[in-house]
């Protein structure tokens, strides 16, 4: 499905429709995460990816056409070989990755079990998830969530900004004038 979604994705031009499959896209990465039990990676790209961004770029929209422009004439050769020589560095990098879900995993040794035996008597919250996210980790999402908040601030101000300046520099219509008078 994420295939398909990406696929159509690439041969739209419709940009309202493009945002709409990015949000579907999002939520089925969300799923995906879900079935390997990342669950707040899941719980992540719900809220950031299909939420927040969908509502970022339909803002956009609303300030730009909805419609993708024709390209002018380029050679399609540069980007596809841009994206095949990063394909092939990251799946170069994950080469060496210990396969999931192998008990020699290096985080089976050393951290994980500290988290499940000790979560409980440390911080006093029986759901180990809940413990690491909050206070193992707290530092963290505090720090994810203060970035999301601050992109949602600068976007909402850019649009506002640009919101304004549009009306200033509309001439008034004639309608609005005998209306005053």
């Amino acid at each position: 499905m994420l295939v398909v979604t990406a696929l159509a994705v690439i041969r739209l031009r419709d940009l309202f429709a493009v945002v709409m499959l990015f949000g579907i896209y999002s939520l089925l990465s969300a799923s995906l995460f879900v079935v390997l039990d990342a669950v707040d990676v899941a719980f992540t790209e719900a809220s950031v990816g299909a939420g927040v961004a969908t509502v970022f770029m339909l803002g956009t929209l609303a300030l730009t056409t909805s419609r993708e422009k024709t390209p002018g004439a380029h050679k399609p050769l540069l980007p596809l070989l841009v994206v095949l020589v990063t394909g092939a560095a990251l799946i170069y990098g994950t080469s060496d990755i210990p396969h999931y879900g192998d008990p020699g995993n290096p985080i089976h040794q050393h951290v994980a079990p500290r988290y499940l035996e000790d979560s409980a008597e440390e911080i006093g919250i029986p759901n180990v998830v809940s413990s690491v996210l909050a206070s193992y980790r707290g530092y963290d999402t505090l720090g994810e969530t203060t970035v999301v908040f601050t992109a949602a601030i600068g976007v909402l101000l850019l649009i506002g900004g640009a919101r304004r300046r549009r009306r200033s520099e509309e001439p008034p219509r004639p309608d609005r004038e005998e209306e005053d008078a």
